[in-house]
């Protein structure tokens, strides 16, 4: 489980996170969800350690990533905003290279990636260079690099932006089997259908600050909208930033 408590970071006078708390449990998909520039990719960068917060806490299954970011990140899996792929590199080459990074034995690696590789359909590119890789292709070698270490929690930023039509829809399987094996998932989208198909839990953020959350059709109920596009233009304040 990931549990926020009052998060807040500036840059200069820009406030890009305001005091923004949540949880997202394990055994479900909560998804952050906000117009471009709400803060959503500053929180997640403080959340997986890469950040120091200004003010506030971070926990991941009890322990504090301000105090102990190690242990933090040993239990997190994540999908940064920038894949960064060693081109060089084969899918497989560049998973067992963070296998490795983890401490990870060979025989491990070499498992967990024949795992990864079957969950995710990589098959044909698995020992294949990456460079000349189409975005489905990079972004399917940074999730299984992310998880080799098999964490119990999560974290994905856009995921699915440029994927194709089928490429998304194995995305979102996927993420599917990951709450399902009950770990904690937890992606940023500013993509409406995404967030509406996949999300037990929905959390809005705007403007560095958490408007509103709840489950499709709580936010439906708590802003009196018959669809989610409607809750969520209602939730910000605003229809700038509203994407389709």
């Amino acid at each position: 489980m990931i549990e926020v408590r009052d998060l807040h970071k500036a840059f200069g006078k820009v406030k890009a996170v305001d005091g923004v708390g949540f949880r997202a449990e394990d055994g479900r998909i909560t998804g952050l969800l906000g117009p471009n520039g709400a803060g959503k990719t500053t929180t997640l960068r403080m959340l997986y350690t890469l950040m120091r917060p200004d003010r506030g806490q971070v926990l991941v299954d009890g322990m504090d990533a301000g105090t102990d970011p190690e242990a933090v990140r040993r239990r997190l899996g994540v999908l940064p905003d920038a894949r960064g792929l060693y081109k060089r590199l084969s899918s497989r080459e560049n998973i067992r290279y963070f296998g490795r990074l983890h401490g990870l034995d060979e025989a491990t690696i070499a498992a967990r990636t024949d795992a990864l590789a079957a969950a995710l359909d990589m098959g044909d590119i698995i020992d294949r260079r990456t460079e000349g890789f189409s975005q489905g292709q990079r972004v399917k070698t940074a999730i299984a690099r992310a998880l080799v270490h098999d964490p119990r929690n999560v974290i994905l930023d856009e995921p699915t932006n440029g994927l194709d039509v089928m490429a998304t829809r194995a995305m979102r399987r996927f993420l599917r089997q990951l709450r399902d094996e009950g770990r904690c998932v937890l992606f940023s989208s500013h993509i409406m259908q995404e967030v509406a198909a996949l999300c037990d839990h929905i959390v809005i953020i705007a403007r560095g600050r958490v408007v509103a959350e709840g489950s499709a059709d709580e936010l439906r109920a708590q802003t009196g909208e018959d669809n989610l596009e409607d809750a969520f233009v209602k939730a910000i304040g605003s229809e700038e930033g509203l994407m389709a």
